[in-house]
């Protein structure tokens, strides 16, 4: 059985580390460190020659894998996973790498700490960044983008319905008090919401909405996975744990399109070879959910979702 943290519980633990070990010597690549629950369980995995390289560009992050400098095997980067494809070349590891795990989203600790302002729950700062050391903030951008601009994000990244009304009201209420709080945010939002939704907070779509947006989310997956096939060796495996469907989108597209073959018309007389000679990936079974089980022990499981690719070389 897998063990981890006691502080943090990785999601589809068992499930993504059995999906991404090949080779218990080989060289992997933890894109999202978080707290170093799936690092832990795939270090648990491998041998004394393997290899786990993590990323991460939460600062919390980089100081949690202090507790696992000693282990020879292992080496983290204060990066975000979008750099990937330059940590390939400072590492000369192009096409040298047995599996890439991405757990993506918030972590639990980022959720549960107050002062990183990514929860309409507890009170704090509106912050939202993953790298507290640059960027805008979500206050920054809230006081100072237009209404059709935060009307954009919340309908594209929140698939809020009501999302002028709130942007109406945002860009109201800060000429008499900018944003700097998260419940004040969260209060603004209840009150102008005309449906409540049973056992869903209406700030819920446009917390993860901004979010999405200040830290260029879909932006850097996107980078991310385009990286990874050029991370990978014969045979490697991509291993991707999202947790909304704007994600889970990204990710089921890239696989499909890199697995389907050279796109001809009906009746060429094509081989199979030629038509498959342009793929890069093949899908390895289908797309994971947690079990009852896991979801009763951290309802914040429930809506995960675990795809996984084999890469594929042709001569």
């Amino acid at each position: 059985m897998i063990t981890t943290s006691p502080q943090h519980v990785s999601v589809l633990l068992e499930e993504s580390i059995n999906a991404l070990v090949t080779d218990t010597a080989g060289t992997y690549i933890d894109a999202t460190f978080g707290r170093g629950g799936h690092t832990r369980a795939l270090l648990e995995k491998l041998g004394n020659d393997a290899q786990v390289i993590a990323l991460d560009q939460d600062p919390q992050a980089i100081e949690a894998a202090k507790t696992l400098q000693d282990d020879p095997r292992f080496d983290i980067i204060h990066t975000p996973f979008s750099n990937l494809q330059q940590v390939l070349e400072q590492r000369q590891l192009t096409g040298k790498v047995t599996g890439i795990l991405f757990d993506l989203g918030v972590s639990s600790p980022q959720l549960d700490d107050a002062e990183r302002g990514f929860s309409f729950m507890r009170d704090g700062p509106l912050d939202m960044r993953m790298d507290t050391t640059r960027g805008e903030t979500a206050a920054e951008w809230l006081n100072r983008a237009e209404k059709d601009e935060i009307s954009w994000v919340l309908k594209e990244y929140g698939e809020e319905r009501f999302a002028r009304k709130i942007a109406s009201a945002i860009v109201m209420d800060r000429e008499k008090e900018p944003f700097v709080r998260t419940k004040q945010l969260a209060d603004m939002i209840a009150r102008v919401s005309p449906v409540k939704e049973k056992h869903k907070h209406p700030a819920t779509r446009t917390f993860q909405a901004i979010r999405i947006h200040v830290n260029k989310e879909l932006e850097q997956i996107e980078q991310a996975l385009e990286a990874s096939l050029a991370a990978l060796k014969q045979d490697g495996r991509l291993v991707v744990i999202s947790f909304h469907s704007l994600e889970d989108r990204l990710v089921k597209r890239f696989i499909r399109k890199h697995s389907e073959g050279k796109q001809v018309p009906a009746g060429l007389p094509v081989t199979d070879a030629e038509i498959n000679k342009d793929k890069s990936l093949e899908k390895v079974g289908k797309a994971i959910k947690p079990g009852k089980h896991e979801v009763s022990l951290n309802p914040r499981a429930r809506s995960s979702v675990l795809r996984i690719a084999r890469r594929v070389y042709h001569d």
